[in-house]
């Protein structure tokens, strides 16, 4: 399994609109084929920060997801409203061992 979390700071006059765009792609992510999980996060102190926690059964389905056009729309959306670049790490998952 792969999961990627991605960090996001979002401009704080954009923080409604960023998350009716997530929301979007958080619903249509988590119908895609290979895909666990698609959480998103927003920081408890910043509410201007974000993760998106992203599992996936593999590296297929993650490139997948990346050539979905409600992916794209969120990119392109969303990028202007970002503070600073958004930052993925690419993860491995160990337990729960997989079966």
């Amino acid at each position: 399994m792969i999961v990627n979390i991605v960090h996001v700071l979002v401009k704080p006059e954009f923080i409604n609109p960023f998350l009716e765009a997530t929301k979007k792609n958080h619903e249509n992510s988590i119908k895609e084929p290979g895909n666990f999980r698609f959480d998103i996060l927003q920081d408890a102190q910043n509410p201007c920060k974000f993760v998106l926690y992203e599992a996936y059964a593999s590296e297929e389905a993650v490139a997948a997801h990346k050539e979905k056009a409600h992916y794209f729309e969120w990119r392109d959306t969303v990028t202007p409203w970002m503070a600073k670049d958004r930052e993925a790490i690419k993860h491995i998952l160990l337990f729960p061992a997989a079966h």
